[in-house]
């Protein structure tokens, strides 16, 4: 009856799958085309308009290609356009966002110690906020400022800087980084979609109609192509934050989100100039070690002050039905033998381990009434935890039993 979840848990799986390799196709497409366009070189020979060729090898062959800075004198009958691997990567982590983080918001998304919030108000302020960015992004690139990209780029950092405080206060430290990466994401995706592509569109028209194209729209694709591969990295930590504590458990996560944005422009700088000159400027691996030891520092200190007390939490109606079934007490005692050596706020396994792993404290009925979902999933339907070489193996009846116990409670709610 209750195998819904499991077919949710399969879903949310294979939107994943589908974030990831669009993900990669789209990072991969952008790293390529900006290292590039950094390569160039002049050539004497060169077509009418162009800007620069470069040579490159792989495969078994060889390619030449040839860089017009505004466009070619005509339109070649094939034109690759390089889109969708944005618009499918935004799509499905939006999709991912909403069944992970909307539909189980009650214990993914909102944090009663931080904000006293209903769910539909924690999701308005999640798919809300992620176009603030870029309507305040948009306008700035639109503005003076443009003329002085230094500039711009620190005014958007400290929107992200705003944003991570801001996320903080209000969501739990886990889906406060996430939406952090998707509201930069949303600002990259927004860049392709509404300058990037209708940019390049009114060129492709100017050839078709025998015009002569401007070239302040290449101009304007090119900076919002090259602010996208500053922000790159960054979002893909923060999309990778979730599972581990150490990013998103501390009091500091927001100071950590922070500074990450400044390891991505510190990495992307060596490379891009590594690509235009063959030589990239070393100190930028000192400074991205430094921000690294300061970032793990912040993490201790304190790390994980914000796993709650979870006994003086007040339970939701849904935590509280799990907590008044009849087979409740069997299961809660399956769960204190079984994982709550690990998930523990001091683990007995110290020398293994700090912190309980992803965060999760499974010690009081209070803890076991919020991680009910996750514990079915993975030490009930499944055999995910406990991990086989930490204890002794589960038993078939004690799965059975926190099985039988969600499904009375869940039957009831």
């Amino acid at each position: 009856m209750y195998d819904y979840l499991a077919l949710w848990d399969w879903l949310a799986f294979a939107v994943r799958w589908l974030h990831v390799v669009t993900a990669m196709a789209w990072i991969g497409a952008s790293f390529y085309f900006i290292a590039l366009d950094l390569m160039l070189k002049p050539a004497d020979d060169m077509p009418e308009g162009a800007f620069g060729e470069e040579w490159e090898v792989h495969g078994g062959g060889f390619y030449h290609t040839t860089k017009y800075l505004v466009a070619p004198t005509r339109l070649p009958e094939h034109l690759t356009w390089h889109k969708w691997q944005s618009y499918t990567t935004w799509l499905s982590g939006a999709a991912l966002l909403m069944i992970i983080y909307w539909v189980g918001g009650e214990i993914y998304l909102l944090d009663p110690n931080k904000a006293d919030l209903a769910l539909w108000q924690g999701i308005v302020i999640s798919g809300g906020s992620l176009t603030i960015g870029w309507l305040a992004y948009d306008q700035m690139c639109k503005s003076k400022l443009s003329e002085n990209p230094t500039l711009l780029m620190l005014l958007l950092f400290a929107i992200l800087v705003a944003m991570s405080w801001g996320y903080n206060q209000i969501f739990t430290g886990r889906a406060a980084l996430l939406h952090l990466g998707a509201f930069t994401a949303t600002i990259m995706t927004a860049n392709v979609f509404f300058q990037i592509m209708p940019n390049q569109r009114i060129v492709v028209a100017d050839l078709k109609a025998g015009r002569t194209p401007d070239a302040k729209y290449g101009k304007i694709a090119k900076v919002r192509s090259t602010h996208n591969n500053y922000l790159t990295l960054p979002v893909v930590f923060l999309m990778l934050s979730n599972h581990y504590p150490l990013a998103f458990g501390s009091q500091n996560a927001w100071i950590i989100a922070s500074l990450i944005f400044l390891t991505g422009v510190t990495i992307r700088h060596y490379f891009n100039t590594m690509h235009k000159t063959g030589k990239g400027p070393m100190w930028t691996w000192l400074v991205t070690a430094q921000l690294m030891i300061l970032i793990a520092w912040l993490s201790v200190s304190p790390m994980l002050d914000k796993i709650e007390d979870a006994e003086a939490r007040v339970l939701t109606p849904t935590e509280q039905t799990l907590v008044d079934s009849p087979k409740f007490e069997q299961a809660f005692e399956v769960v204190l033998g079984n994982c709550s050596m690990c998930h523990a706020r001091e683990p007995v396994f110290s020398d293994r381990m700090l912190w309980p792993p992803k965060g999760v404290v499974l010690e009081t009925e209070a803890d076991v009434a919020r991680h009910a979902q996750a514990i079915y999933l993975q030490a009930g339907l499944t055999h995910a935890m406990p991990p086989p070489n930490a204890i002794s193996t589960m038993s078939e009846e004690n799965r059975l039993a926190i099985v039988g116990w969600y499904r009375d409670a869940m039957r009831h709610n």
